[in-house]
């Protein structure tokens, strides 16, 4: 009986071994490419996978939200992204009126939506030049909001995934981006709290 065991636990152990090796075969490459991944990644992917699961929304994983301290109107919060974003230095290269269009097609008063393009031409150039894909960072986006209870929001996209969530960057590139990301970061700060 003992030995009948000891043969059932050795043909196990040798199943789970043959097993092992199989799939560490079969996915050597995905394991080699996991290990070029930025150092960052795993927390980036779990930061990620936590913010899906508390919303429910992939989307409101991907993106960083701000709230507009009370008594700020969309205004002085559009004054202040202008200044900061001058003072910092990146490029206003844009501004959609979204509720003005929404507006004019509908007849209708609609919410605050604005949405401003800042970009620092030269980081996004580096960008590009490394990888096409960066173009649906470009340029970076801010977003204003009123939601549905007329509490006013800042929203842009969590940069760390472009950053972080891949191979590593190459040092400069990374430097820049990271600039980039904490000056959005930073016009985001001032704007919500009205600080020109």
């Amino acid at each position: 009986m003992i030995k009948a065991i000891t043969y059932i636990f050795s043909f196990i152990g040798f199943f789970c071994l043959a097993i092992f090796i199989i799939l560490l075969i079969k996915y050597s490459s995905v394991i080699q490419t996991l290990s070029e991944f930025d150092p960052k990644a795993k927390d980036v992917y779990a930061q990620m996978a936590q913010r899906i699961i508390e919303t429910g929304s992939g989307v409101d994983a991907m993106v960083i939200k701000v709230p507009v301290q009370e008594g700020l109107s969309a205004n002085d919060v559009d004054q202040t992204i202008r200044s900061v974003a001058d003072e910092l230095n990146i490029k206003n290269v844009g501004e959609i009126p979204m509720y003005k269009e929404v507006e004019a097609i509908s007849g209708a008063p609609f919410r605050f939506i604005k949405i401003y393009l800042l970009c620092d031409a030269m980081t996004a150039a580096s960008m590009l030049n490394y990888n096409d894909a960066f173009s649906s960072y470009l340029p970076c986006r801010v977003s204003l909001i009123e939601d549905k209870t007329g509490v006013l929001w800042l929203y842009t996209l969590d940069m760390d995934i472009m950053i972080y969530g891949g191979k590593t960057l190459p040092p400069a590139l990374k430097n820049e981006a990271l600039k980039i990301r904490n000056t959005i970061m930073e016009i985001m700060r001032r704007s919500s709290e009205g600080d020109f």
